[in-house]
């Protein structure tokens, strides 16, 4: 793990820097549910102990430690590996009433998605490897959701093949700034939403990034960038 704070770039301030490539750099994470965390070609790699029979029990979601401000850009490489699957990043994470993530007051979580959006904390979750059924192989998007609730706030079409066609890295980007929210692939705008505060309930803040997979995907990560706007 590596952290440059103070440094710029076109983004503004460099909070936070990870490159995820050997078992030092996973020390700033959280593991939700029975993952695999491994580095075979000097990527993080993400997958699932469990047999994806098990459904949402197999599922699992990898926490940073660190806490964000409101207002952030976030960077990574991604690279599929193994669908079917699904793969998602939650940012602003929180507790519903303003605790900390890993408080111990909030319920433990597991990976099973409902409690990420129906229990008790609140995120935004972008998911960008929608591949675990057949209809999402057949018109793929990206989805913006919003919980506390399961709000599907915006929709953009996904440019990543099947794992079997990808020819990765492909460079993620999220935008979060005041009420707008962007998310681009390779520097391809996906979608934007400007949130009221009002429809899906209150704006989100700061809190903490965390990439889920469902089982049984299997991908690689990168080069994490969190800058601040």
């Amino acid at each position: 793990m590596y952290e440059e704070h103070g440094a710029r770039s076109e983004l503004g301030e460099l909070l936070y820097a990870n490159r995820l490539g050997d078992a030092n750099d996973a020390a700033d994470f959280v593991m939700e549910g029975d993952g695999a965390v491994t580095f075979p070609l000097g990527r993080m790699r993400l997958e699932s102990r469990r047999d994806p029979g098990e459904g949402q029990a197999a599922n699992i979601v990898y926490w940073c430690k660190e806490t964000f401000p409101a207002d952030i850009a976030i960077r990574w490489k991604f690279w599929p590996v193994r669908q079917p699957g699904l793969c998602i990043l939650f940012l602003s994470a929180a507790g519903r009433n303003g605790e900390d993530l890993f408080d111990p007051a909030l319920s433990r979580r597991t990976g099973i998605y409902d409690q990420y959006h129906h229990g008790d904390i609140d995120a935004y979750h972008i998911s960008y490897f929608r591949k675990s059924n057949a209809s999402e192989r057949r018109f793929q998007t990206c989805n913006l959701r919003k919980s506390y609730g399961f709000h599907l706030v915006a929709q953009g079409a996904d440019p990543i093949p099947g794992a079997a066609d990808c020819d990765p890295p492909y460079r993620m980007q999220v935008q979060k700034r005041g009420p707008s929210l962007e998310f681009s692939i390779d520097e391809l705008p996906i979608f934007r939403f400007v949130d009221d505060g009002k429809t899906y309930g209150p704006l989100l803040g700061g809190g903490r990034i965390g990439f889920r997979q469902m089982a049984p995907t299997i991908a690689e990560y990168t080069d994490l960038e969190v800058y601040r706007l």
